[in-house]
């Protein structure tokens, strides 16, 4: 039976999302192609008809972890004032709630570390998506009018990341929530965002 390249979307859309989990729960080294398929419901034989390589399935996995990280709906809101935009993601960040997810969120605190040891495309992919970001967040900063927006780009998206991964290392639940409140009132209180979400 041949089935149209709706289909065959689909089908890759299945994989790739199974792809992402298993990063999120292994790490991108530990990603199997046999156990990627089997969870999407398909056989292994029909790998290649949607990827030429494992790294192929890794590298559009991590990309597809930007997209989902739904980054660009929270920060690509030019219609709100960027305290607005830029205070509710800081919320969002450095909450409970994206701190115990294991099915989405940002993929940078899953992949940071493993980022020096993935291979060059899943790098490159890797390296896009964090760019991405950083211009997202850039772009807020520039509306809001901080001054050298670029550096302070790079620094905000540094500590969010940073705080969130303490936070989930911390096994004191007491000890991980400060980690995250003490981020979240020193970024807001650095942007003059407290009043913003």
């Amino acid at each position: 039976m041949r089935y149209g390249s709706e289909h065959k979307q689909q089908t890759r859309e299945r994989v790739l999302k199974e792809a992402a989990r298993a990063i999120r729960v292994s790490g991108p080294h530990q990603v199997g192609v046999a156990e990627v398929m089997a969870k999407a419901g398909l056989t292994h034989g029909g790998f290649y008809a949607h990827f030429k390589s494992r790294e192929d399935l890794v590298a559009a996995a991590v990309d597809r972890m930007f997209q989902d990280s739904g980054a660009a709906l929270a920060l690509g809101d030019r219609e709100r004032p960027p305290q607005e935009v830029l205070g509710g993601y800081i919320d969002f960040y450095l909450s409970p709630r994206h701190r115990d997810t294991r099915n989405g969120g940002c993929p940078l605190p899953y992949l940071a570390a493993d980022a020096p040891r993935l291979p060059g495309p899943v790098r490159e992919r890797f390296a896009s998506g964090v760019a991405r970001l950083r211009d997202m967040l850039l772009d807020q900063l520039t509306r809001l009018g901080v001054s050298a927006p670029d550096q302070e780009a790079g620094s905000m998206l540094a500590e969010l990341v940073g705080a969130l991964s303490l936070a989930r290392a911390e096994p004191e639940p007491a000890l991980s929530d400060a980690i995250l409140a003490t981020s979240k009132t020193a970024l807001k209180r650095r942007y003059k965002l407290e009043l913003a979400s």
